[in-house]
């Protein structure tokens, strides 16, 4: 086991990647000498050379149309994305080329592309630079969208998506770019990438969560204990397909569920879950399910951030007010 950081885990997993395959390659704004705004890609580009690490343009839309050609001629490209609020001018890119080409050649052509994408606030950025803008590609079939929480599970993710023959959304929290955590660079994944993973069981509540919020989630489950109250967290981990199976089963074990994210709870990823385990839970459920999220506002500037995004207390209300519920 190695102690990494999260940006480290990706790194070592972008370089297994390269080393494995020849056909992968990393591109995008500053990812070759310098080694990325966030220095994910620190020094791949001296060990696997320029044609395979190489910098672009200033310009979205451009990084990615050059790599669903390349992705279309049998390589498979990594896109960086320096930070969140720069995918919108690829945007059209993605969701009206990338995620349609396989549907619109009946499957006779694949694109094996993973664009990376640095995503969330709590690092005090200027505007644009702290968005949350998952749900808009989990929306769009025939994309992949994945996030990941800890460098563990983000070594054998970063693989996993870039071995897989769809379009991958690969979302990195980049306020947890330096949490650390033992990371096994020998072994093997032992989930899909698909999967969710329960971190912590728990008998009177289910609290769901993803990326950023995964950290703040178990936080507040050890504070809930010394209150008594045994709450089970599961990662998301996946964001499109949705693992809901795992889901079912933890509500049919607790009776409540609360959806944690920091994008705005209007139209997010909690609104879809809450709906889907409605219907299938019915009877199972013990309250409503509830929904912590970012409000439904422009990302705020960074000395007041710490009032938008979610935080234990906010998860620990939600939680009451379940409870509350008899």
């Amino acid at each position: 086991m190695t102690i990494l950081s999260l940006a480290k885990a990706i790194n070592a997993g972008l370089r297994r990647s390269l080393d494995s395959d020849d056909r992968v390659m990393l591109m995008g704004e500053d990812v070759g000498a310098l080694g990325g705004v966030f220095r994910v890609t620190d020094q791949l580009q001296a060990e696997f050379g320029r044609e395979r690490v190489f910098d672009t343009p200033l310009a979205e839309s451009g990084i990615i149309g050059t790599a669903i050609g390349l992705a279309m001629r049998g390589y498979r490209p990594v896109c960086e994305i320096q930070f969140d609020g720069f995918i919108y001018p690829a945007f059209d890119q993605i969701v009206s080329q990338l995620a349609k080409i396989h549907k619109r050649t009946d499957g006779a052509v694949t694109v094996p592309l993973t664009i990376r994408v640095p995503y969330g606030g709590g690092i005090g950025a200027v505007e644009h630079h702290s968005e949350s803008p998952e749900a808009y590609f989990a929306h769009t079939a025939g994309l992949r969208v994945v996030s990941c929480s800890s460098a563990d599970d983000a070594y054998g993710m970063i693989q996993q998506a870039i071995a897989s023959d769809d379009p991958v959304l690969f979302f990195e929290p980049k306020r947890r770019y330096w949490d650390k955590q033992d990371v096994d660079l020998d072994g093997t994944p032992t989930l899909g990438l698909f999967d969710a993973r329960v971190l912590t069981e728990g008998t009177d509540l289910t609290v769901v969560a993803y990326g950023p919020m995964v950290a703040t989630a178990l936080a507040a489950a050890r504070e809930a204990a010394t209150e008594g109250t045994s709450v089970e967290v599961i990662d998301l981990r996946s964001l499109s397909p949705i693992d809901f199976v795992t889901i079912e089963r933890s509500v049919a074990k607790t009776g409540r569920l609360v959806v944690v994210h920091e994008a705005p709870a209007f139209l997010g990823l909690g609104a879809e879950i809450a709906a889907r385990i409605s219907e299938r839970c019915f009877w199972m459920l013990e309250s409503p399910v509830i929904r912590v999220g970012g409000y439904s506002t422009p990302y705020p500037p960074s000395k007041v951030e710490q009032y938008y995004l979610p935080d234990i207390d906010r998860v620990l209300d939600a939680i009451d007010r379940s409870l509350a519920v008899q």
